[in-house]
């Protein structure tokens, strides 16, 4: 008999979009944020407790299976889960292993948590709600690399689709127009022709252009008509990685951009970045650069409406500049998601 799927209680996604996305892996949380208290997280609608022992990091549904609280809202006691409101311990593993109340009872091996694999890489813990291998973990040798510097910015929530999200990420058309502040220059708009090829993992973009990516206070430091290249590898569904190779010989800053989709229109982006020059200056700026930027692409995301990112190709139109989000789009599909994408 096939195992029958129990999806979320109040699932946003279609069960075909949901059964789809569960295979792969998400950022839910930082590391620095699981200590030595249980923490709370959603990814695809699933509330999920992560709980840190001395055998590492546990992820399960975040319910007591006695009176449905949230476990969460309990503590952490040696290597045991306890509930706040009966006490029921639970193992890294989610076996219930002592029941207060009536210490002597056996304890059914049915008392156990549904828990998640979990992995740590880039300073995020990763799990897939559907135990798969971690194929589509972003490659981001450089932030394991000593010459690099690890930069971590908070996350960002948004009130849009992942899908919605990451093509904004892979988009160059929009540099002159959401990013005059920062970056980008509305005297320069035009998109040069670039190529865009399919990966084992997805895509990679390789974009070629003058668009500075100093922040305007150091734009004094690009050489004119320097060619920025900047390389987008996408690991399918809402991971992309940014190189962008600065004007010194060796320079570069890598940017990951992990979206984790809480719901189907409601998102944390998680953003490690790592680079490897200017590791004597300052990291404010870097931070308010990076956040500045954020707040610029939110504005619009949040905005666009279908919210849902269309999947059928004719749905919207598109232009020489947009082969990116086409073969995005595309990808996405492959995966077997429905034209009536729903994250």
């Amino acid at each position: 008999m096939a195992h029958q799927i129990t999806y979320p209680r109040g699932c946003t996604f279609t069960d075909s979009d949901w059964d789809a996305l569960s295979l792969f892996w998400y950022p839910v949380a930082f590391s620095h944020e699981v200590n030595d208290q249980p923490h709370a997280t959603t990814l695809l609608d699933q509330r999920l407790v992560i709980w840190r022992t001395s055998a590492g990091l546990s992820i399960a549904n975040d319910i007591c299976l006695h009176r449905g609280i949230p476990l969460s809202m309990g503590h952490v006691a040696g290597d045991q889960l306890v509930c706040k409101y009966h006490g029921f311990h639970y193992s890294p593993e989610g076996q219930c292993t002592l029941v207060p109340a009536n210490p002597g009872t056996a304890i059914p091996k049915k008392l156990c948590l549904k828990t998640y694999p979990v992995k740590e890489a880039y300073g995020l813990i990763w799990t897939s709600l559907g135990g798969g291998e971690p194929l589509n973990l972003p490659n981001c040798n450089e932030w394991n690399d000593p010459d690099y510097q690890q930069i971590l910015p908070d996350a960002v929530n948004l009130n849009a689709a992942a899908g919605r999200q990451m093509e904004g990420f892979l988009d160059v058309g929009h540099f002159a127009w959401v990013h005059t502040d920062t970056f980008g220059d509305r005297s320069n708009p035009v998109v040069p022709r670039y190529e865009v090829y399919k990966t084992e993992s997805g895509i990679r973009a390789e974009y070629l252009s003058t668009v500075s990516n100093f922040p305007k206070a150091m734009q004094h430091r690009a050489p004119q008509d320097f060619q920025w290249l900047r390389v987008f590898d996408v690991f399918f569904p809402f991971t992309a990685k940014l190189t962008v190779h600065f004007p010194e010989e060796g320079q570069r800053l890598c940017v990951l951009n992990a979206a984790s989709p809480i719901s189907a229109r409601k998102t944390r982006v998680f953003c490690p970045i790592c680079r490897n020059f200017d590791k004597d200056m300052p990291l404010e700026p870097v931070y308010e650069f990076n956040y500045q930027v954020f707040a610029e692409d939110k504005e619009v995301v949040e905005a666009q409406y279908p919210e849902d990112l269309p999947l059928e190709i004719a749905a919207e139109a598109h232009i020489g500049a947009d082969i990116t989000s086409i073969a995005y789009r595309k990808g996405l599909r492959e995966l077997g998601l429905g034209s009536a994408y729903t994250a």
